[in-house]
């Protein structure tokens, strides 16, 4: 690799580094309860070698009763030995898989297209990327799922020159499904790609290293296989999201159909309003949401998945995106890797079209880096075709002026765009969207320490905002794991259930009919007027998050 080169990566990943650890503890402004049950398993595992309920060294872990691959949690641990239980330490595995992905990129694309150019580009897209930020700055598992399908990738094509590459890729595609559920689907249609795309050169390859990628690969996959399959709790989440287990809000407006279809005796009908076939039209729907333009480039979805009015992608983007589409269809690039690409461009969505809740950006985070690859190949594409009718236009020609007008005027907007998302992410984020984060906790918990020596009970709201505020204490107050696991063993995850630990008690607060003496910490609705109100916490925006009161 020339020098050149070198440092402009150098610089990519200094840029991509930067937007992933600056204030890294701070924006988004708290910690979302997934987050806090990370780091506080990961404190657990680093204390104890058991997760939050005592199980000793899970691949799963309860959690919610979400059962979610625990080795995110894992991931955690180091960082939480080095920097303590805090934010920081919890998001710091991904801040650092997402820089990671930023020089898988590098390579994988230049493995595929043979250019430095696209390579550098692809990945400094990747860099700054609002999706790919998004999930770089939070302790979401499917950003560290994504970097290793970015090296899976790679490794196997380095494999097909290098056979001892695949025992690389098969490790790391098995580990995958240990990281994110999308990834149980993804990374196994990822290999099915890649096996029928390059089955050629896969199968030409000494048999030697092929048996022992495959062997490794099922050796390192079993574990997870075998929990999946029988342990009846495993598929919790799944059935939680998927389509097909919300049958009554789904198939209540297709029996009225069916009713008024046999009245009209319309037999076309009967079959369109099949059941079956309802399912099958939401799943293609669910599908065909993720290439939703708006979605894409606008509006994105829930607030914790995008900055403020902005959308995954950014608008310069846009028409760079469709360009590059159109020149790989039909430029002189080879074969196999147009079909792979497209063939991931394809396949990311499937993990999420069978769930509710679609579009959902971070089911679908696996469409990185394609979108940065396609936009990479229309920028160079128009930069070449600029450069060449600048060289063909005459110094005195009008339309030399206006091309570099336009340039200007584009590259402008460009900065515009950038400089916009920066200031909505970085800034206006954590004003805008401190609710999102289940805001408060890090400053309520401290005031309460001050005062709790007078109480001999705390009652905590468990209503939302507020929901799974036990493991926001669990958090900010680094409770003991091992006294938890003693206090929790007959306790549940779930999410309307309520818990206790020490003096603390989550549940539904009542204010009216509460007659215990003793400190009550909930949503300001949870009080009457006449409440004596001891501290108040409030949004960034003043408007009230968490109430401290006391009945005698």
């Amino acid at each position: 690799m020339k020098i050149k080169t070198i440092i402009i990566l150098g610089t990519i990943l200094i840029l991509a580094s930067l937007f992933r650890l600056w204030d890294l503890g701070k924006v988004p402004i708290s910690p979302d309860w997934d987050e806090a049950a990370l780091g506080y398993n990961a404190y657990s595992l680093l204390h104890t070698g058991r997760d939050e309920y005592g199980k000793f060294l899970p691949i799963v872990l309860r959690s919610f009763d979400d059962y979610k691959p625990a080795l995110y949690a894992y991931f955690s641990i180091p960082a939480v030995a080095l920097f303590g239980l805090n934010t920081f330490a919890v998001r710091f595995p991904s801040a650092l898989f997402g820089v990671i992905a930023v020089l898988g990129t590098f390579f994988l694309v230049k493995e595929l297209f043979k250019r430095n150019d696209l390579a550098l580009l692809s990945s400094f897209l990747l860099a700054i990327s609002p999706w790919h930020i998004q999930f770089s700055r939070i302790a979401f598992e499917s950003n560290v799922g994504l970097a290793f399908n970015i090296f899976s990738a790679l490794f196997f094509l380095k494999g097909l020159k290098k056979p001892w590459f695949l025992l690389l890729s098969a490790s790391l595609m098995a580990v995958n499904i240990y990281v994110y559920q999308s990834e149980k689907v993804f990374t196994p249609l990822l290999l099915l790609v890649l096996v029928l795309i390059y089955r050629k050169e896969l199968f030409s390859l000494p048999k030697k290293y092929l048996i022992i990628s495959v062997l490794a690969l099922v050796l390192i996959a079993v574990p997870m296989i075998s929990y999946t399959f029988t342990n009846t709790n495993a598929l919790e989440r799944a059935k939680g999201v998927s389509v097909f287990s919300q049958t009554s809000s789904l198939l209540e407006e297709n029996s009225k159909k069916l009713l008024e279809d046999k009245k009209n005796h319309d037999y076309l009908g009967l079959v369109l309003d099949n059941r079956r076939i309802v399912f099958a039209k939401t799943v293609i729907q669910g599908y065909l949401s993720h290439y939703d333009l708006n979605w894409l480039f606008v509006k994105g979805d829930i607030a914790r998945h995008h900055a403020p009015n902005m959308g995954l992608l950014y608008l310069f983007e846009f028409p760079f995106f469709f360009i590059g589409i159109y020149g790989l269809i039909f430029g002189k690039f080879d074969k196999k890797t147009k079909l792979f690409i497209f063939s991931w461009f394809l396949i990311a969505p499937i993990p999420a079209s069978i769930t509710s809740g679609v579009p959902h950006a971070v089911r679908t985070l696996n469409f990185l880096p394609t979108f940065q690859i396609f936009t990479a190949i229309g920028i160079i594409q128009i930069l070449y075709s600029v450069r060449a009718s600048y060289l063909r236009l005459k110094i005195y020609d009008l339309r030399k002026y206006l091309l570099i007008l336009g340039l200007t005027s584009y590259v402008l907007f460009t900065v515009v765009n950038f400089v916009y998302y920066l200031n909505q992410y970085f800034v206006q984020q954590n004003y805008f969207n401190a609710s999102e984060w289940q805001y408060g906790y890090a400053k309520v918990i401290p005031q309460i320490q001050k005062i709790e020596k007078n109480y001999k009970k705390i009652i905590v709201s468990n209503r939302p905002p507020m929901d799974q505020s036990y493991m926001f204490f669990l958090f900010y107050l680094k409770y003991p794991p091992d006294l938890y696991q003693k206090e929790s063993q007959n306790a549940s995850g779930g999410f309307r259930e309520n818990h206790t630990f020490g003096k603390f008690e989550f549940r539904p607060i009542n204010w009216e009919k509460e007659n215990i003496k003793a400190l009550y910490i909930g949503r300001p609705s949870d009080f009457s007027q006449n409440a004596r109100i001891l501290k108040k916490i409030d949004y960034p925006d003043g408007v009230p998050a968490i109430y401290i009161a006391e009945k005698n």
